[in-house]
C-alpha cells in the first residue's frame, strides 16, 4: 500500500472513530509530552481525601492512558485497574503492572464484571463517540461498575470557558516535529486539527469532543438514573463557575 493510500485510509477510518487511531500512534504522546503531572497528583490527593477511599479501595482509572493517574493512585495505596481503548497505551502502561496495579484494554461503553469502590474518568476523556446513545451507554457502563457505596467522577472541560478563549490555530513544536493545529466548533462539537510531517511523511489528525455542557451530562445522569453529588470547577476542587471554570468535575453515583 502506498503512503498515500494508506494516509486516506487513515483518514477515513477515524471519521467515526477517531479515537482509536489517534490515540494509538506515538505522535499523540509526543504531543502531549507536557502535561503537568505534579497537578494530576495534586487533583488525585484532593479527590481521593474528599471521597475518602477506605485504605485499599478498588479503584477503576477509565481511559487511562499510559496510566499516569493510575500508577500515583496506586502509590497512594489502591488496588487500581487502568482501563484503555489503545492496545498501544495499554501495551506502555503495563511495564509499571504489580500486585496491586492492573492494566487492559477495555471499551468504556461496556461495564466490568469486577465492581469498583471508585470509577474516575479523567482529562476530558468523555464525549468522543458519534452517537449520543454511546455516550449515555458509558454513563451507565459507569455505574454498573460501581459498588453499592461507590462513587463516580467525570472530569471534564468547562466547554463555556473553552469556547469563549479557543486558539484558533498555532503551532507547537515537540522532539523537533512542528504540530500545525487548527481549533473550532462545529456541530456542537469543539474540533482539533493536526497536521504535522515526521521523516518526509504527512499527517493528518482530528481530535472531535461533543461540547457538552453541565446541562447535558444531567440530563444523561437523569436518563441514566444517576445521582450527581457534587460539582467542581477546578483541580483544588472549587466552586464551579460556569463562564470562568477551567473543568467541570462532576461526582456521582
Amino acid at each position: 500500500m502506498s503512503k498515500i493510500t494508506n494516509q486516506q485510509s487513515q483518514i477515513n477510518n477515524q471519521q467515526s472513530n477517531w479515537f482509536a487511531s489517534w490515540f494509538d500512534t506515538p505522535y499523540y504522546h509526543i504531543l502531549y509530552k507536557d502535561r503537568n503531572y505534579r497537578e494530576a497528583q495534586i487533583f488525585m490527593d484532593n479527590l481521593t481525601h474528599y471521597l475518602n477511599l477506605p485504605e485499599k479501595a478498588k479503584v477503576l482509572d477509565l481511559a487511562c492512558g499510559k496510566g499516569r493517574h493510575s500508577i500515583y493512585l496506586n502509590q497512594l495505596g489502591f488496588d487500581v485497574l487502568g482501563a484503555d481503548l489503545s492496545e498501544n497505551s495499554i501495551a506502555e502502561a503495563s511495564k509499571n503492572a504489580n500486585d496491586t496495579l492492573h492494566f487492559q484494554v477495555h471499551d468504556m461503553r461496556e461495564p466490568f464484571e469486577d465492581k469498583f469502590d471508585a470509577v474516575f474518568n479523567l482529562f476530558t476523556s468523555f464525549g468522543y463517540f458519534e452517537n449520543d446513545e454511546d455516550n449515555l451507554k458509558t454513563l451507565v457502563a459507569i455505574k454498573d461498575s460501581l459498588t453499592e457505596y461507590g462513587f463516580a467522577v467525570i472530569d471534564f472541560m468547562n466547554v463555556n470557558q473553552v469556547i469563549a478563549n479557543l486558539v484558533p490555530t498555532e503551532v507547537k513544536t515537540v522532539d523537533g516535529i512542528d504540530f500545525h493545529i487548527k481549533r473550532y466548533v462545529a456541530d456542537n462539537h469543539i474540533y482539533k486539527e493536526i497536521d504535522f510531517e515526521d521523516q518526509g511523511e504527512k499527517f493528518h489528525f482530528t481530535e472531535k469532543v461533543k461540547a457538552l455542557t453541565l446541562e447535558d451530562f444531567t440530563q444523561m445522569m437523569e436518563t441514566a438514573g444517576i445521582f450527581l453529588l457534587d460539582i467542581f470547577g477546578d483541580y483544588k476542587l472549587k466552586k464551579f463557575h460556569k463562564k470562568d471554570s477551567e473543568r467541570l468535575i462532576m461526582i456521582f453515583k
